[in-house]
C-alpha cells in the first residue's frame, strides 16, 4: 500500500497535538482542526512548545523543526480534510461527541479508501464505526500519552474492520515509528483493562486512609521499579480522562473494580484534574 502523506488530526489537545507532532516530524503533510479560534492558537502554541524543547535538548535542528511547522496547517472546517487519505479523531473521551465528529468526517472526505481512525482509550470501536457510511474503513488506533516519547500504539479492529484497513492502519503505524499490538474491540482493549483496576485501586487506597498518595507512588516506584507511580500517571492522564475511561469500562462489564471510587468523582467536580489543572493528587507548578 502507498504511504499515508496526507494525514488530518481532529483535536489538538494532549494527544492530538502529539499525533500531529510526530506525523509532521516523519514527514507527512499534516492539518489539524479544531473547534473554535481559541483552541486553534493553543494548539498551535502546544505544537510550537513541545517542538522547542525538542530543539534545547538537541532532539532535533533548528532546521528540523522549522521544516515540521511548515507541514502542520490548522482549520476549524472539518470539510477541510476533504482531500486526507487518513484521519485521526483524538477528540474528548465522549461516546456524542466522538460519534457527531465521525459523522461530519464521514460526509467531508472524498476518497472512499481514506481510513478513519479513533483515538478512543474506552469506547468501543464498533458503537462508532456503524454510525459512519463506511464502517469497514473505521478502525481504533490508540496512542499513548505523550505520544513523542511512548512507542505503543494499540490497533484495534471493529466486527466489521476491513482487513486492508487494518494492514493500512499497522503501515501508518511504521511509518510514525510506532511499535503496534492488535487489541480486542471490547471496553479498555489491551493496556487500560489492565492498567485502570490497577489505579482505581490506588485511589481507594487513597479513599479510606490506608495510605497517603506519595507513599502509594514511591512504593511502586521503588518497589515495583515503574517509572511513576499510579497517582501521578492518573494526574498525567488527567482525572477526568480516567473517570470518563473507568465509567465506560464498568458500563461494558458491570465489575465493580471498573467503578471510579467517589473520591475520583468529588476531585474531577472540584476541577482537581491533575497536572493540566495545577492540582490532583499532587501539585504542579503551572
Amino acid at each position: 500500500m502507498d504511504p499515508v502523506t496526507r494525514l488530518g488530526v481532529v483535536g489538538c489537545g494532549l494527544m492530538g497535538s502529539g499525533i500531529a507532532e510526530v506525523a509532521a516530524r516523519s514527514g507527512m503533510d499534516v492539518r489539524v482542526a479544531e473547534a473554535t479560534h481559541d483552541a486553534v492558537e493553543a494548539g498551535r502554541r502546544r505544537l510550537t512548545a513541545s517542538l522547542d524543547r525538542g530543539l534545547r535538548r538537541g532532539k532535533l535542528s533548528e532546521e528540523q523543526r522549522d521544516q515540521t511547522l511548515a507541514r502542520l496547517s490548522f482549520t476549524r472546517d472539518l470539510g477541510d480534510m476533504a482531500d486526507r487519505q487518513f484521519v485521526v479523531e483524538a477528540v474528548a473521551e465522549n461516546r456524542d461527541i466522538k460519534t457527531g465528529v465521525l459523522r461530519d468526517l464521514d460526509k467531508a472526505i472524498e476518497d472512499p479508501t481514506a481510513v478513519l481512525a479513533t483515538n478512543t482509550s474506552s469506547i468501543p470501536v464498533v458503537d462508532l464505526a456503524v454510525v459512519t457510511e463506511r464502517p469497514e474503513r473505521v478502525i481504533g488506533l490508540h496512542f499513548f500519552n505523550p505520544v513523542p516519547v511512548q512507542q505503543l500504539v494499540e490497533v484495534i479492529p471493529s466486527l466489521v474492520t476491513g482487513a486492508d484497513t487494518v494492514l493500512r492502519t499497522r503501515g501508518f503505524a511504521e511509518q510514525l515509528g510506532k511499535q503496534a499490538i492488535q487489541a480486542p474491540d471490547r471496553s479498555g482493549f489491551v493496556v487500560n483493562a489492565l492498567l485502570v483496576p490497577y489505579l482505581l485501586s490506588a485511589v481507594r487506597m487513597v479513599e479510606s486512609g490506608s495510605a497517603r498518595p506519595d507513599d502509594i507512588d514511591r512504593g511502586m516506584e521503588l518497589g515495583c521499579a515503574h517509572p511513576m507511580g499510579p497517582l501521578r500517571l492518573l494526574d498525567l492522564i488527567g482525572l477526568d480522562t480516567a473517570q470518563a475511561v473507568a465509567e465506560s469500562m464498568y458500563e461494558e462489564y458491570k465489575e465493580p473494580l471498573y467503578a471510579p471510587p467517589a473520591l475520583l468523582r468529588r476531585m474531577v467536580a472540584a476541577g482537581h484534574l491533575g497536572r493540566k489543572s495545577g492540582r490532583g493528587f499532587h501539585t504542579y507548578d503551572s
